[in-house]
C-alpha cells in the first residue's frame, strides 16, 4: 500500500485519468473530491461490499455529472487549488 500525505486543495492523480482532491479535513473526517471517467464506478467500501454480496439490493450509481454540475464543482474547489 502506498501512503501519501496531502493537504486540502492538493491532488493525487491515478493512471492519468482519475483525480482525488482533498477538499477539507475536520478532526478525524476527510472530504475527498473524485473526478473519474464515467466508466469508473466509485463507491464507499460498505456500498461496494453490498454490491458484491447482493447486487440487486443496491441501486446503480446515481449519475454522471453534466457540464453544469462539473463547472459548479470546479468553482467550489478553485480557491483550494490555487
Amino acid at each position: 500500500m502506498l501512503v501519501l500525505t496531502r493537504r486540502p486543495g492538493e491532488e493525487i492523480i491515478l493512471d492519468g485519468v482519475i483525480r482525488l482532491i482533498v477538499v477539507s479535513v475536520k478532526g478525524d473526517r476527510i472530504r475527498l473530491g473524485i473526478d473519474a471517467p464515467p466508466s469508473v464506478v466509485v463507491d464507499r467500501q460498505e456500498i461496494h461490499e453490498r454490491r458484491q454480496h447482493s447486487p440487486d439490493s443496491v441501486a446503480e450509481p446515481c449519475c454522471v455529472m453534466g457540464s453544469a454540475e462539473k463547472e459548479s464543482t470546479e468553482q467550489l474547489l478553485a480557491p483550494m487549488l490555487r
